[in-house]
């Protein structure tokens, strides 16, 4: 749950050689964990940029082992393209995508980089927002003077590198220097206009971009352009900040875009350039059809939009993940020129396994799982998902609450429980498999070999802790559950009175699955050899069960008094 992810985009330069190209970009797959998502070489830059994301230790060991490889195989001293370079590989910036923060990218930028300049005598500068001071946050600054001006570079006291060697060697001659960074993701973000004007899809595209347009004189497309005391051109600012535009034609589709980058998107988002454009192009006598998504986008990007139009129509925000995407892509548009397929475009949808979990079986493929003949899934997973189930019918409730006519004032403070119970739903679907998950590495403890002494102490250790393991999943089980209680409660008190049984049976459920999960948590902590970690456990599990059975029965008479 909650898994950091960062994607990691690496500038080489090299893009003519395939054979080259493929084998640099290839390192990164040797980092299991870590999804190589594209490849794009450039001929006349000479240059290709390849994109691959994962959780942030692996993806800095795959960024090392590809700076690494391309040390190898790109000789600076030969390279010539039309695209600014100082090194094999040029840039390497690091974005994150979910569950992380930019400060704490930054810092795996910082590690990256020092493991270069230590291992492989690549010398480099820091920018973004990983750099070290002001004038090296500019990526044009950092590479000022490209790869003919680095060795005069180096060996400037202004310019000495953030980590590396501060001089030309030979080697540094063949390798050249490399940036490495931490920025927020960009989104290359085109909007679909009723019209084949490009002139007036720029138009609408320099009432939005944050360069804007240029300031004239009288007429403000062919009057005298209007300078400043620098002899440069005045310009009146866009719209929206952190946004590049242009308008185009696009001759496959026979209509005008206005192709956006949205260069940060925690300031200007896709939900919001859109609205803003369809006011802007509203103005201008025009309208917007829809848009298009070029490349991927992070999920949280994809929720929040459906949180955005959800929230415009003072809807309820607890709802299911999928169905705030669907109010995405088609408050969006995103379907308008051709099918939008989530599971191809949301960058944590294509990372996700193979492997089918427990929560991706039909009702019935569970129960037929659970009643065959192996030990798993058992009591733990049956409790989660039984806890899953009740506090379901708590956010039904809440959902069915922030609809009822007559209570339109309400709706927020219901979507709030609403989105309390997704969250509590969402951790024990988690635990339906990962109780699973924690029963197999007791086997795997288990099957370890033990022929010397030394091999005997570590099967011990890996049984203990795995023992440990699975005593806590259920654990969480039972506090989960049992915190998931006050859903229902709440509903059952100012929910809608005619859904009274459906929070009522939220509620046993989630006794049922407290109950479950504490006897699989005293049959696992009888075998931990650690007892003090063993009876804390059961009595906090303890706590927890009598909390449950306190609000169960005070929820039956509550309900037998309504009735």
């Amino acid at each position: 749950m909650n898994k950091q992810l960062i994607e990691c985009v690496p500038n080489i330069s090299e893009g003519r050689d395939t054979a080259k190209i493929q084998e640099i970009a290839s390192v990164v797959e040797t980092v299991e964990g870590v999804k190589l998502l594209d490849i794009d070489p450039g001929k006349a830059t000479n240059r290709t940029v390849i994109t691959f994301v994962g959780e942030p230790e692996k993806v800095i060991e795959a960024a090392f082992r590809l700076i690494k490889k391309a040390s190898e195989l790109i000789d600076m001293s030969k390279h010539t393209g039309e695209h600014p370079r100082f090194g094999a590989t040029d840039v390497c910036p690091l974005v994150p995508i979910s569950g992380i923060t930019i400060e704490e990218t930054a810092a795996y930028a910082h590690k990256l980089g020092k493991r270069v300049g230590k291992e492989l005598h690549i010398p480099g500068y820091f920018y973004e927002a990983a750099a070290k001071e002001e004038k090296r946050k500019n990526l044009a600054n950092c590479r000022a003077g490209e790869y003919e001006g680095l060795k005069d570079k180096l060996s400037s006291s202004e310019w000495k590198p953030d980590f590396g060697p501060a001089a030309f060697s030979s080697k540094v001659a063949k390798t050249g220097a490399i940036a490495i960074s931490a920025r927020d993701f960009l989104i290359a973000y085109n909007i679909n206009l009723n019209t084949t004007s490009t002139r007036r899809a720029n138009a609408v595209a320099f009432d939005i971009r944050e360069a804007g347009r240029i300031k004239r004189e009288g007429n403000p497309i062919t009057g005298k352009k209007v300078l400043d005391a620098n002899g440069e051109p005045v310009r009146i600012p866009g719209k929206l900040k952190a946004v590049k535009g242009i308008g185009w034609y696009i001759e496959e589709y026979g209509i005008a875009q206005i192709s956006y980058n949205l260069t940060n998107i925690s300031i200007t988002s896709m939900h919001v350039a859109f609205d803003e454009t369809v006011k802007a192009a509203a103005k201008r006598g025009l309208r917007v059809t829809g848009s298009e998504l070029i490349g991927l986008i992070p999920l949280k990007a994809m929720l929040d939009a459906g949180d955005y139009f959800l929230q415009k129509q003072q809807r309820s925000l607890g709802i299911s993940e999928e169905e705030k995407i669907k109010i995405a892509v088609k408050s969006l548009g995103l379907d308008d020129l051709k099918p939008f397929n989530p599971k191809e475009k949301i960058i944590e949808y294509l990372l996700e396994s193979d492997e089918k979990k427990l929560i991706d079986l039909t009702v019935k493929e569970f129960s037929e799982e659970t009643a065959g003949e192996s030990m798993a899934p058992g009591g733990g997973s049956i409790s989660a998902y039984v806890g899953a189930l009740g506090v379901s019918l708590g956010t039904m409730v809440a959902n069915l609450s922030a609809h009822k006519a007559g209570w339109d004032d309400k709706w927020v403070y219901f979507s709030e429980w609403a989105q309390k119970g997704q969250a509590y739903k969402n951790k024990l679907l988690f635990l339906v498999d990962e109780d699973t998950n924690a029963f197999n590495k007791i086997i795997e403890g288990f099957r370890m070999p033990k022929s010397t002494e030394e091999e005997k102490q570590l099967r011990k250790e890996a049984i203990e802790e795995a023992t440990k393991y699975a005593t806590e999943i259920p654990f969480q089980v039972m506090q989960t559950a049992c915190d998931s209680m006050e859903v229902m409660q709440e509903m059952l008190k100012n929910g809608l009175p005619s859904s009274l049984s459906d929070a009522g049976v939220g509620v046993l459920c989630a006794k049922t699955a407290v109950t479950g999960a504490y006897f699989n948590v005293r049959i696992n902590a009888k075998d931990i050899k650690d007892r003090a970690f063993a009876d804390e456990i059961i009595a906090k599990a303890q706590a927890i069960y009598a909390k449950a059975q306190d609000i169960e029965k005070d929820v039956i008479a509550y309900i037998d008094t309504k009735m």
